[in-house]
């Protein structure tokens, strides 16, 4: 039996671990998914030695970005985004603590293609990007591919980016998307939300989360108040998965 997974800290619920195992049962997959909590990255070793049948793993917060000195290779997509969300995993049937490890970055195809049935006029040229992670990252690469000017926003202001404390009316006006790409506001934290001028929103305002648990997070809810489009990561999750699935079962 092949085994797929997935590394992160904390692992308090998992979209993969469901998608994955109803997947698998659905199409009469002989595989299991299995979650592997790993509380510092220098545990994926362990993870791949201790599971030798392991093909394949999807990568989540907080290691996107930390795991990438540990891989073999990266897709091209993967080393320009500079975060990894999925890793294969391939074997030397001889020798079983010989592996090659290579990263890649789906949840760019994942946001873009969930993104872009939505993108119905011309005014969503601009769009602001709250967090500065590795999903911000994929959500950047994406937007430039969509050819929409982004923004990220954080904590402390540079010169390439605002602090929250830096948006205005004007800049959440002249930027018509907004995404969250920060795990502000995600299951138990319910009652939080990034610190944007919500006042400012307006029924030309595109909001997106991609947190997806709860369906509708606090960010959403004020969006809707607002008259925003709203839109939550479950597709984008669905995509992206379906991406590493395809990337976990090609030949060589």
């Amino acid at each position: 039996m092949d085994t797929y997974g997935l590394i992160g800290f904390p692992l308090r619920h998992s979209f993969s671990s469901r998608f994955f195992s109803e997947k698998f049962t659905r199409e009469r997959i002989d595989a299991e998914y299995l979650n592997f909590e790993i509380a510092d990255i220098t545990e994926l070793r362990r993870v791949i030695l201790s599971n030798p049948s392991l093909r394949g793993l999807n990568v989540t917060i907080p290691y996107k970005e930390q795991v990438i000195p540990f891989l073999h290779a990266l897709s091209p997509e993967a080393e320009q985004i500079g975060a990894v969300n999925v890793i294969r995993v391939e074997r030397t049937p001889e020798e079983m603590y010989s592996y090659r490890l290579t990263g890649y970055n789906t949840d760019c195809i994942g946001f873009r293609e969930s993104l872009r049935p939505i993108l119905h006029n011309e005014i969503y040229t601009a769009a602001l990007i709250l967090g500065t992670g590795g999903a911000s990252k994929a959500v950047a690469q994406a937007l430039t591919e969509l050819q929409i000017d982004w923004r990220l926003v954080s904590r402390t202001p540079s010169e390439k980016r605002y602090s929250y404390d830096e948006l205005t009316p004007g800049i959440i006006a002249a930027h018509k998307l907004i995404v969250n790409a920060s795990p502000v506001g995600t299951f138990p934290n319910n009652d939080r939300c990034p610190a944007i001028p919500y006042q400012a929103l307006t029924s030309d305002h595109l909001l997106y989360d991609l947190v997806y648990n709860p369906e509708e997070t606090l960010f959403l809810k004020k969006g809707k108040e607002a008259g925003a489009t709203i839109r939550n990561g479950k597709e984008m999750l669905e995509l992206q998965a379906l991406a590493a699935w395809e990337i976990w079962q090609q030949e060589g």
